[in-house]
């Protein structure tokens, strides 16, 4: 493998967590967590905010659908932000470390426009990125290979050149069909090595 020109983080589960099951856990309790989610396709409703859908429209359009969890669906809005946590304090490091290699880095998020932008204003370094590619902007979410098409016209840069790391193998599939560098996120320590073992990083360079 050549040496990358870029990395490509995914945001939720690689720099932040993105725990809506625990999320309900600690509000609700397990047992009605369980019949919430087996009753209402939250993920699917999801889904539309991160392809560009209004967040609070969205969630209280399925709020008045499922009349029997409205209090519940509309915590997806009223309490978004205590979904998003913690902070993989260990990855942000890695970003800033490629950043003072002179390495570009990007994102690759499924993640609501208006979101994302509250979300910068807690997390200071999703402003870190060179380039951010935030599906809720664009439209379109992952894995649909548009949005790495996206990636590479606005980039410039060969698919070879990319190295992207997500924690849903679906979404590093996608990116290896068309040529990528990838690396399925399962911890920072693991990606450390792989930016090493690419010659993005040394070993004195990791946090």
């Amino acid at each position: 493998m050549s040496r990358p020109q870029a990395v490509i983080f995914d945001i939720g589960n690689v720099l932040v967590g993105w725990e809506p099951l625990a999320f309900y856990d600690r509000t609700i309790g397990p047992e009605a967590r369980a019949r919430l989610f087996a009753e209402v396709e939250l993920d699917s409703m999801n889904a539309m905010v991160d392809a560009g859908a209004p967040l609070y429209d969205t969630v209280l359009s399925w709020a008045e659908d499922h009349p029997h969890w409205s209090a519940e669906i509309m915590l997806w809005h009223d309490r978004w932000a205590e979904m998003l946590t913690p902070v993989i304090e260990p990855s942000v490091r890695l970003l800033h470390a490629l950043r003072a290699k002179g390495v570009p880095v990007f994102a690759l998020s499924n993640f609501g426009a208006e979101t994302f932008d509250r979300t910068r204003k807690d997390l200071p370094f999703l402003n870190d990125f060179d380039r951010s590619y935030i599906s809720g902007r664009l439209g379109v979410n992952k894995p649909d290979p548009r949005i790495y098409e996206i990636v590479e016209a606005d980039s410039g840069l060969p698919p070879g050149g990319l190295l992207f790391t997500d924690d849903r193998a679906d979404n590093i599939a996608a990116a290896a069909a068309r040529g990528w560098q990838t690396h399925l996120f399962t911890g920072p320590e693991p990606f450390a090595r792989r930016l090493v073992a690419a010659g993005l990083l040394n070993e004195s360079d990791l946090p």
